[in-house]
């Protein structure tokens, strides 16, 4: 019987979202599209990031879908907030906006993903779970737009000069797969599957590249190991 239970409790796991978007249309497809799916439940909607703010002081959701062009308080204002009135919730900017600034802002201010507005429902959700999860996404197409900002050195022979005490020395060979996978946005148990290690390691591994890099948050780490070059795309 505790078998079923735990089974049941598996299954039924919701991931608890809340909307900050100020249109009003897009609020209600949005809400209407995910409560569709399985395993995902919109638990508040907000037209501006003060109401936003204090829905998700209060609720505490899982992850928080953000518009940047807020009025008042902008997206990029509130994400940052948000870490500090709820820790564990994981935002997502979901917006129309695609300029490689914004993008680069956007991760610096905490946000774990980044969507584009015409991103398909069911993928929408999917990123949804493996946000939520721990995992990092970001828009094929505005990820190309963000590595442009971090162009690899024309003499690669340089490297060694230009970052003498870099992180990349102070990684083991396996946290240099594991930052690799992270990069790509694996969660711990999708990084634990890849290297054939125990979910308790693949997040210890973790943890220590945070601290060896000096990051705070799994996004933290992935730009910064593309800026610098410790690891290749």
């Amino acid at each position: 019987m505790s078998q079923q239970v735990l089974e049941k409790s598996i299954k039924t796991k919701e991931v608890r979202v809340i909307i900050v978007e100020d249109y009003k249309l897009t609020r209600v497809g949005l809400k209407f599209a995910l409560n569709e799916i399985e395993n995902i439940n919109v638990i508040a909607e907000a037209q501006n990031a003060e109401i936003g703010l204090e829905l998700i002081k209060r609720e505490q959701p899982d992850v928080v879908l953000m518009d940047l062009g807020l009025p008042g308080i902008n997206g990029l204002e509130a994400t940052a907030k948000v870490k500090n009135i709820s820790p564990n919730t994981k935002i997502i900017i979901l917006t129309s906006h695609d300029r490689e600034e914004e993008v680069i802002a956007s991760l610096g201010s905490g946000a774990s993903g980044y969507c584009l507005k015409d991103i398909d429902p069911i993928t929408l959700s999917n990123v949804i779970k493996n946000v939520a999860k721990g995992a990092c996404w970001i828009d094929s197409n505005v990820a190309h737009l963000a590595l442009k900002l971090f162009p690899k050195p024309q003499n690669s022979e340089i490297m060694p000069a230009t970052y003498p005490n870099d992180a990349k020395t102070k990684l083991t060979e396996r946290e240099n797969e594991v930052l690799k996978l992270l990069v790509q946005g694996k969660s711990n148990t999708e990084i634990a599957q890849e290297l054939i290690v125990s979910v308790h390691t693949a997040k210890a591994h973790v943890c220590s590249i945070l601290q060896k890099l000096c990051v705070d948050d799994r996004v933290q780490a992935a730009v910064k190991a593309i800026k610098e070059g410790i690891v290749s795309v």
